[in-house]
């Protein structure tokens, strides 16, 4: 299984990525979408939104369950994933590529030191 090393992990199978300044992606992991199975829609409402970390930001929707998103750091949503309404699929097929979730300005950057590096996720999930 993959977890790319330049990502910070969350225990319910969150994955997000810095990009410039306080501005991070935030999608699932590889495992979380093979546990799932094949994602047929995802919900996410909260755009504009500031949320308290590990706050459900979305749901999405396999064939067998509904499964929430927690945010792994507090910050607020600026956008989702444009292509996940058409093609939600891409959760399954590139879940650290174009299946990404959302966009997200972090509250504070250095809570990401307190999440999980690639080598400590794979300890959970094996």
């Amino acid at each position: 299984m993959n977890f790319p090393e330049n990502l910070r992990y969350t225990k319910d199978h969150e994955w997000i990525r810095l990009e410039k300044g306080n501005e991070a992606v935030i999608g699932i992991t590889e495992f979380a979408q093979q546990e799932l199975g094949d994602i047929v829609y995802v919900e996410i409402e909260t755009v504009g939104k500031m949320l308290a970390a590990e706050t459900v930001f979305g749901t999405v929707e396999a064939v067998k369950t509904v499964s929430d998103l927690f945010l792994p750091v507090a910050g607020t949503i600026n956008e989702v994933n444009p292509a996940l309404a058409a093609s939600p699929e891409l959760v399954n097929s590139d879940p650290y590529g174009n299946g990404w979730m959302i966009k997200v300005t972090l509250e504070n950057p250095a809570d990401l030191d307190k999440l999980m590096d690639a080598a400590a996720y794979a300890n959970i999930v094996h």
